[in-house]
């Protein structure tokens, strides 16, 4: 059959690739960690029952009934912004005597065989088992599964939908943030309620033989919106006719020209940086970080150290993100920046300087939480320092043992192209290091001692930053024909 050939085709793709073998110590790591996850779910899957008994207003599958549209909202949003989207060669397919629709199906339904789809049955299945079952009957416990994952495959092929209809820019995701912010702020103003809705709705998809129409409908449904959006775009030259007519969104940048060669580099850094899926992605994930100081200045019960990492992370974040990839994402073209009149110097300079800036940047946008005390102050100050002076450097350094090219035109979440065991081993020394330093020095003298050594390393790092660039060109040198050879391979 045309359709086994099809799998067959994509899983030679994927074993043949070059990543699929480079890539073990990274696969290793996230096996232990999704078995680790999956552990705690399983878990929780057998105490959400006593839980849910504490929780007046119904049984425990009522309850379960009545978060189920929060829980799909939810599921749908994280979709829209972290699944990626389904892709097949149609050059290759179309000159072959290969049905069209059968083409469209194979590419619709296989995103839903990914284990991303059957995670959450870790928790519903010992919960329909333990608590279900217990109060109603076996075939009320199955309905109740079945219902569930049937919503899963709906929210997994509506996202796809709605990423394909509208895209996955930025605007598209704040939109798309806003009409779900205006459904939560309706429901807390009580101009109706989302959980007595979920509560009847999916009450009567379980307790029914045919409530099971209705979500398996709602599958269909979306199989067909997706359907009809491949007939209308099928061809490569009309999908892409808006691209190819649209100008380009973003700004000019001519006046980081004033400054040389390296207010260039800049320049094209900056414009790489907002033209690309991957790299526009994770610049709205670092605005999303500057929050984080919500969650741990509101905390008593934090340690000094988890603070101050708090404060490094948000006055750095920018810098962190850029950092461990800003040679890695000129993998595209650096063979270029080789060959060009480019002195290595000024090429890691511009590395440097814009760095800065983003510590900057991030150093202002903080400023707000200025507000918790001067304990926060203070940390924020030392924090900005020994970004500025020591962890840039750092990451300058080692930023030379990443040769593996990246993808930017691929989407940013859940996305590990690119991503080798020396990523987090360049991430976590800056991660663990303050945390033990401050914790360490503020428990055998004072958390104000502690500050004061981070902020003196931060200082000597400025004072003596062309020696330590040196070093950082140096490196660089040695590394480059590596770097280049392991930006060519393609996966």
């Amino acid at each position: 059959m045309i359709l086994l050939e099809l799998v067959k085709q994509e899983w030679m793709k994927g074993i043949r690739s070059s990543g699929f073998y480079k890539n073990v110590a990274v696969s290793i790591f996230l096996g232990v960690f999704s078995l680790y996850i999956g552990g705690l779910l399983f878990f929780m899957g057998f105490s959400l029952n006593k839980i849910l008994e504490e929780v007046p207003g119904g049984t425990p599958m009522e309850l379960f009934n009545g978060a189920m549209l929060y829980l799909l909202l939810t599921g749908l949003l994280l979709r829209f912004m972290m699944q990626q989207l389904g892709t097949v060669n149609l050059n290759a397919y179309q000159v072959l005597p290969v049905n069209r629709s059968l083409l469209i199906n194979f590419l619709l339904l296989k995103p839903l065989v990914s284990l991303a789809n059957y995670v959450l049955l870790l928790v519903v299945i010992p919960f329909a088992v333990r608590s279900v079952a217990a109060y109603y009957t076996g075939g009320v416990a199955l309905r109740f599964v079945v219902a569930f994952e049937l919503m899963v495959w709906c929210n997994s092929l509506l996202a796809s939908f709605l990423k394909r209809r509208f895209g996955s820019g930025l605007l598209s995701f704040v939109l798309v943030l806003v009409a779900f912010g205006a459904i939560f702020l309706l429901e807390y103003l009580h101009v109706f309620s989302l959980f007595a809705i979920s509560r009847a709705l999916f009450g009567f998809v379980v307790m029914n033989p045919i409530g099971l129409l209705i979500p398996a409908g709602a599958v269909v449904l979306a199989f067909l919106l997706n359907k009809w959006f491949f007939a209308q775009n099928f061809y490569p030259e009309k999908f892409n006719s808006k691209l190819q007519n649209s100008r380009t969104a973003t700004a000019n940048l001519s006046f980081l020209d004033r400054f040389g060669i390296i207010g260039e580099l800049i320049s094209v850094q900056l414009k790489l940086m907002l033209r690309h899926k991957r790299t526009r992605t994770l610049l709205f994930f670092s605005a999303i970080f500057l929050l984080y100081g919500l969650m741990f200045y509101t905390n008593d019960h934090q340690s000094d150290g988890m603070r101050f990492f708090c404060s490094m992370f948000m006055t750095g974040i920018l810098m962190f993100i850029y950092g461990q990839w800003s040679i890695s994402w000129d993998s595209a073209h650096f063979d270029g920046i080789l060959t060009k009149n480019i002195p290595t110097r000024t090429y890691v300079q511009s590395n440097y300087y814009l760095m800065l800036a983003f510590n900057v940047i991030c150093f202002i946008l903080t400023t707000p939480y200025f507000l918790f005390g001067s304990k926060i102050i203070y940390m924020h100050l030392t924090a900005f320092l020994f970004n500025t002076g020591c962890n840039i450097i750092f990451l300058l350094f080692f930023a030379t043992f990443n040769n593996k090219r990246v993808d930017l035109s691929r989407s940013s979440a859940m996305n590990y192209q690119g991503t080798t065991y020396k990523s987090f081993l360049i991430v976590l020394p800056i991660m663990f290091f303050p945390i033990l330093w401050v914790n360490v020095l503020a428990w055998l003298t004072s958390l104000t001692v502690a500050l004061w050594s981070l902020a003196a390393m931060g200082l000597i790092g400025l004072i003596f930053r062309k020696s330590l660039l040196n070093l950082c060109v140096k490196q660089f040198n040695s590394r480059k024909y590596i770097i280049a050879q392991g930006f060519r391979e393609v996966e």
